[in-house]
């Protein structure tokens, strides 16, 4: 029970990594706030964890709509009375190039990944730092280290979320530790919607571990960044990609 006693937030927490982090923290002992945008697989995601003995709320919303980080901020001091630990997992993928991505795709792409993410720590530093203590830890990407073909927004995002994580864990600090997550091929919805297994078995065969890894990958290195067990470790994007980008 390493989080007996935490609160902790978890964005985009209704699938994927976002979910085996919420599932994983509920059963270290944290008090979890699930976000997503679908309400039957937010209920889903809190039901499981009460079945299974611990407390969980969901809220609904839009990362796009920056005005849903003050809502999630609100309603889990409300319901919970503070907060310990902030996952910044909310994503959304563009397979747009750069000649063809419009302005409002780039900018909705930012808001998602990027802008959410620095406007929840905004609102949960204050409470943090009043405790002495807490804990983000921001998703970024493989893609936050090289470029490819066809993903001028994602890519770019994602390069700004490292950098955002660094800028976080200066200027949050020392009350605040905050790090990254860099997820190589790990099999969500989002790697299923932009090929499915033909894309899969071609970062498998450039893996030196020879296999995909599961969200419950990143939840384990999640909760790992949550403790006290990473005391030591700040302003770091950790690679989770089986060896992908060596």
């Amino acid at each position: 029970m390493r989080l007996e006693g935490k609160v902790a937030i978890v964005t985009g927490a209704t699938s994927g990594m976002g979910r085996a982090t919420a599932y994983l923290f509920a059963k270290e002992g944290a008090k979890v706030v699930v976000t997503g945008r679908n309400e039957a697989r937010a209920k889903e995601v809190v039901d499981n964890i009460k079945a299974d003995g611990g407390d969980a709320i969901y809220i609904l919303g839009d990362a796009s709509d920056l005005a849903f980080a003050d809502e999630i901020v609100n309603k889990t001091v409300e319901t919970y009375g503070t907060i310990d630990i902030l996952v910044n997992n909310a994503g959304m993928l563009s397979m747009s190039s750069l000649e063809a991505v419009t302005i409002e795709e780039w900018d909705k792409v930012f808001r998602v990944n990027v802008d959410s993410a620095l406007r929840l720590a905004q609102l949960v530093a204050p409470i943090m730092k009043a405790k002495g203590k807490g804990v983000i830890v921001n998703v970024a990407s493989v893609a936050s280290f090289a470029a490819h073909h066809g993903f001028a927004p994602y890519i770019s995002s994602k390069h700004a979320m490292a950098g955002l994580s660094k800028s976080m864990a200066w200027e949050l600090g020392p009350e605040i530790r905050v790090n990254a997550i860099a997820p190589g091929a790990i099999h969500t919805a989002m790697v299923d919607s932009i090929g499915g297994p033909s894309v899969l078995q071609g970062m498998i065969d450039g893996c030196p571990l020879k296999r995909v890894g599961q969200p419950e990958d990143i939840a384990t290195v999640a909760l790992f960044l949550a403790t006290d067990d990473s005391a030591f470790i700040d302003g770091q994007v950790i690679k989770v990609d089986g060896g992908f980008e060596i």
